[in-house]
């Protein structure tokens, strides 16, 4: 038996056309079949990287009597939260306004026309973990819809009024430096001094605000800031939440020591990810940072790639409901079976494997994490540095081996534009740091991919043949694709960034009260997707709001076009809100008033197309760090039509080629004409020599 389900191109929805409940895709037919019927809507989000969703579709919706309940009384209505991020992020709140509470699955019963009345979470058929039972909701519900119409109308009423009141998310105020000053010190505040990252458990990692420390810390190189920064990325580094044996990171951990994960992998996570890794290792030199940086490119490459260009959105946890991270984790006994016993000593006093574990579910399991280094061990050991070495390497290359041959948890090769974008550019940032050509080509085939799949020429649709009109979407291809212009000088990915945000600018501002809204003017839909949200707070990808913010600061920097830069202050001063101090999950944003207020750092290398020495230098300013930076590889012939900062054009004009320059707002450095020089001039962009030296921009 199936349902209607089983042609959903989603593979969450897809994975439920099995169960007896007589489930809709969200649309027209469902809300249609609630008006005709009289009956109350059941909504399920959830996505097919969440546990406690399968576990709430086995226990409940694959329960004959229960689905028999549902098919009679309720029309049922599934929803992949990744595939309908919009769908998802309305009824998020109206749920939270109810309950106070959040996530996935979201279960929430809704009027034939869309609107909540009452909803939750997970809940368990009979309830436990101190929460109702399903079937006593249902119940309940079914007798209020009945017997207390009135009465349900009018909750749906006041959570659809405290709903539109907080979709809007702006609060406008004047951009000034003290806005970031504020925000700094109070992510400082939330920091967690042993452990890193910030808050207690659960423990999620923040990129954008380590980004954010980042380029504050190399404005101004404060060692409180250094510490947050190196505590985070080595923290996450040594735990569990890292892959140590298929690279990539898993979503969070449930501890604040960052050992146990909930083991699921998103693509946005290690795209984040793996650009502060990138960053902090082309700023800090940490050789720790390019290893977990190696990593990610590895899970993607592995597992996470297509080769004709596109990046998967997850890898799941688990493998089954009674499962948790299996895959993952090993006893001792098991890494015994792999290993010789010399081996099997370096790595489980290096990986921490005993025969005590930290799995509830199964107490002999082991979440790989590494609490001492190779050289403290070396010597607690007695073995040479070199035997140490090569018995680690060798055993990880059979754990790995090992661990292939159990069953893997299931891939959802899903294209969504916006992650594939913020995949493209981390990679992009990945093949000049660690010199990975694989990752630069294959970044540059998938935004081809995606560009040549889009059927408007300036608008990017969710996926290849899904839905349109999403901000985030327009963004993030609008971020990359600056990105693929900076490591090309191809203009035509210049000119796709321009496109996309000038439309963006048309379709999905506010021209009332600024900002920009989540869905172009002319989405549509039913229930709560004509309410008009605008994000800023990153949830946890970053906001779309926030990233605008950023692409239109660079375009004003690459074009010379002032309006780009007016329509930033316009959009950020949406936000600057003076009643609350901006922080933790604002970092986007934060990031992009950064840009406005901070000067730019121009990386400008001008040479002919096939000189050899124009494309190191190219490849040394890609691979260096500086907050707010712009690199541009202009060809000769390209000079007089080229937007150059002003002090770069009148150098430029009298120089030999190559050339190659550095700004720093509107201050530059003499033109290094040999790749030597050039190394030099950006030595002095570091902070501890920054300023010091007569070359120094």
């Amino acid at each position: 038996m199936t349902n209607r389900l089983v042609t959903a191109s989603s593979a969450y929805l897809r994975s439920a056309a099995h169960q007896p409940v007589h489930w809709y895709p969200w649309g027209d037919e469902a809300f249609s079949a609630a008006g005709a019927g009289d009956k109350p809507v059941l909504l399920d989000i959830g996505a097919v990287w969440c546990h406690w969703c399968h576990v709430m579709d086995g226990e409940s919706y694959e329960d004959p009597a229960i689905a028999e309940f549902l098919n009679a009384h309720f029309v049922c209505v599934k929803v992949d939260r990744d595939e309908r991020p919009d769908v998802d992020a309305r009824y998020q709140r109206a749920v939270q306004a109810l309950t106070r509470q959040g996530g996935w699955p979201l279960t929430a019963f809704l009027t034939p026309q869309g609107q909540v009345f009452y909803g939750g979470t997970y809940f368990p058929p009979d309830g436990k973990y101190g929460r109702p039972g399903l079937r006593t909701v249902l119940a309940s519900v079914l007798e209020a819809w009945r017997n207390r119409r009135e009465q349900v109308e009018s909750q749906a009423l006041a959570i659809r009024q405290v709903v539109d009141s907080h979709l809007d998310e702006g609060a406008p105020g004047p951009l000034t430096s003290g806005l970031l000053d504020g925000a700094v010190n109070a992510i400082l505040r939330v920091a967690d001094p042993a452990n890193g990252g910030f808050g207690g458990q659960p423990k999620f990692p923040h990129p954008g605000a380590i980004q954010l420390l980042l380029a504050r810390w190399w404005n101004d190189p404060l060692p409180e800031l250094r510490t947050v920064i190196d505590r985070t990325l080595e923290g996450m580094a040594r735990g569990g939440i890292r892959d140590h044996l298929g690279g990539g990171f898993h979503r969070y951990s449930v501890d604040a020591e960052w050992i146990v994960p909930h083991f699921e992998k998103m693509a946005y996570d290690n795209a984040e990810l793996l650009r502060i890794y990138c960053d902090a290792y082309a700023a800090l030199a940490n050789p720790t940072y390019a290893d977990v940086a190696r990593g990610i490119v590895q899970w993607v490459r592995e597992v996470a790639s297509d080769p004709e260009g596109g990046y998967a959105t997850s890898q799941d946890a688990d493998v089954g409901l009674d499962d948790d991270g299996d895959y993952f984790t090993w006893t001792r006994e098991e890494a015994a079976a792999a290993l010789s016993p010399p081996e099997l000593e370096v790595a489980a006093a290096y990986y921490d494997i005993g025969t005590a574990g930290e799995m509830h579910h199964n107490p002999a399991k082991n979440v790989l994490h590494t609490p001492a280094t190779l050289s403290s061990l070396t010597r607690r050991l007695g073995r040479s540095d070199t035997e140490m070495t090569e018995l680690l390497r060798s055993a990880q290359e059979k754990l790995r081996a090992a661990r292939s041959r159990r069953e893997a948890p299931f891939v959802d090769r899903t294209r969504y534009a916006n992650w594939n974008a913020m995949m493209a550019s981390a990679m992009l940032r990945a093949s000049a740091v660690l010199d990975d050509a694989w990752a630069g080509a294959h970044a540059l085939t998938t935004l081809r991919r995606l560009r040549t799949e889009s059927v408007e020429p300036d608008a990017v649709a969710h996926t290849p043949d899904g839905l349109t009109g999403l901000l985030d979407d327009q963004v993030q291809a609008a971020a990359a694709a600056l990105d693929a212009y900076e490591v090309t000088g191809d203009d035509g990915w210049l000119t796709w960034s321009q496109a996309l945000m000038a439309r963006v600018w048309r379709e999905y501002r506010d021209p009332e009260h600024g900002g920009l809204f989540d869905r172009s003017d002319g989405a549509r839909g039913h229930g709560l997707l004509p309410a008009r949200l605008k994000p800023v707070e990153d949830t946890p990808t970053p906001s779309p709001n926030g990233v605008a913010g950023t692409v239109l600061a660079r375009l004003a920097e690459l074009t010379g076009d002032s309006s780009w830069r007016e329509h930033g202050a316009e959009l950020l001063s949406a936000f600057a809100r003076q009643d609350s101090p901006l922080g933790l999950h604002m970092a986007a944003y934060l990031s992009a008033l950064d840009w406005h207020l901070s000067p730019a750092t121009h990386l400008v290398v001008v040479g002919l197309a096939d000189d050899p020495r124009a494309a190191a230098m190219h490849r040394e300013a890609l691979a260096r760090y500086a907050p707010r930076r712009i690199v541009q590889r202009i060809r000769a012939e390209q000079v007089a039509h080229s937007a150059l900062p002003p002090a770069v054009r009148g150098m430029v004009d009298r120089a030999t080629f190559p050339a190659a320059y550095a700004c720093r707002g509107d201050t530059c450095s003499p033109p290094a004409t040999t790749e030597s020089a050039w190394r030099e001039t950006l030595l002095f962009l570091r902070p501890e020599v920054r300023l010091s030296g007569p070359n120094s921009p």
